[in-house]
């Protein structure tokens, strides 16, 4: 397991698409994984075949998601020898201006809260319970890392989700890892929609620790603990100033 939670969460994130929408399930995959910084901006999109048999759909049918998330400013594509797909986007910056636009999705999100309370504890008992390799405890004390020296607010927000997604990653359990991302990428659209609160960043630092120190350690118990009140900590604030 690779030691770069970009190239590690990539491989977690895409999944292949099930069903006859197979177009909008790439887009919906990809822009995912693009918000949530699992593709940084900067960072090149693996090659189309690679993509494709991933993602288990025709190349044509990924070239026009990605045609999709060009229209959208996600993604530029250069043709040629060298060229490539690479992420445009760019991360917002988190603003209250977005929590009216939310409140259609209120009952839903809410619910995020509660499916959150009980998939990522888990995620982390299971994690601590596992005998991790050396490859995977690199992995999640360098995506802690990048959360704890993110002073950005767009780049802090996106590599909290990598942290979140590499907990769920070295579970190895494919859907721990959709429910999980499926949690983040609502959760993300939340904490978008309020302020930057300082406190609660460091607040959330002193838990992010508490629960990698936890996971290192073979504690299942603290890590499923430390992991219910950061969940719990994170509902009320969000509960409170998304009302």
């Amino acid at each position: 397991m690779s030691a770069n939670p970009s190239i590690e969460l990539s491989e977690t994130m895409l999944r292949a698409v099930r069903g006859h929408h197979a177009f909008e399930g790439c887009v919906e995959q990809l822009a995912t994984a693009i918000r949530l910084g699992v593709y940084p901006r900067g960072s090149a999109l693996p090659p189309e075949r690679e993509l494709a048999e991933r993602m288990g759909v025709s190349r044509a049918t990924l070239r026009e998601a990605i045609a999709a998330l060009r229209a959208a400013d996600f993604v530029s594509t250069t043709r040629g020898r060298g060229g490539g797909t690479v992420v445009s986007y760019r991360a917002k910056r988190p603003s209250a201006r977005g929590a009216r636009a939310l409140q259609p999705r209120r009952a839903e999100l809410l619910d995020t809260l509660v499916f959150r309370r009980l998939v990522e504890p888990g995620a982390c008992h299971v994690a601590a319970s596992r005998g991790l390799s050396a490859e995977q405890r690199d992995f999640l004390a360098a995506a802690h890392d990048e959360v704890a020296a993110a002073t950005d607010p767009a780049r802090h927000r996106q590599a909290d989700s990598r942290f979140h997604l590499a907990l769920a990653a070295v579970t190895e359990s494919p859907l721990t890892v959709r429910a999980v991302a499926s949690v983040q990428a609502d959760l993300h659209d939340m904490l978008n929609a309020i302020p930057v609160l300082e406190v609660n960043i460091a607040h959330s630092a002193v838990q992010h620790r508490a629960i990698l120190d936890a996971i290192l350690g073979g504690d299942p118990t603290r890590a499923r603990r430390v992991m219910e009140s950061h969940c719990d900590d994170t509902a009320a604030l969000l509960r409170g100033l998304l009302a």
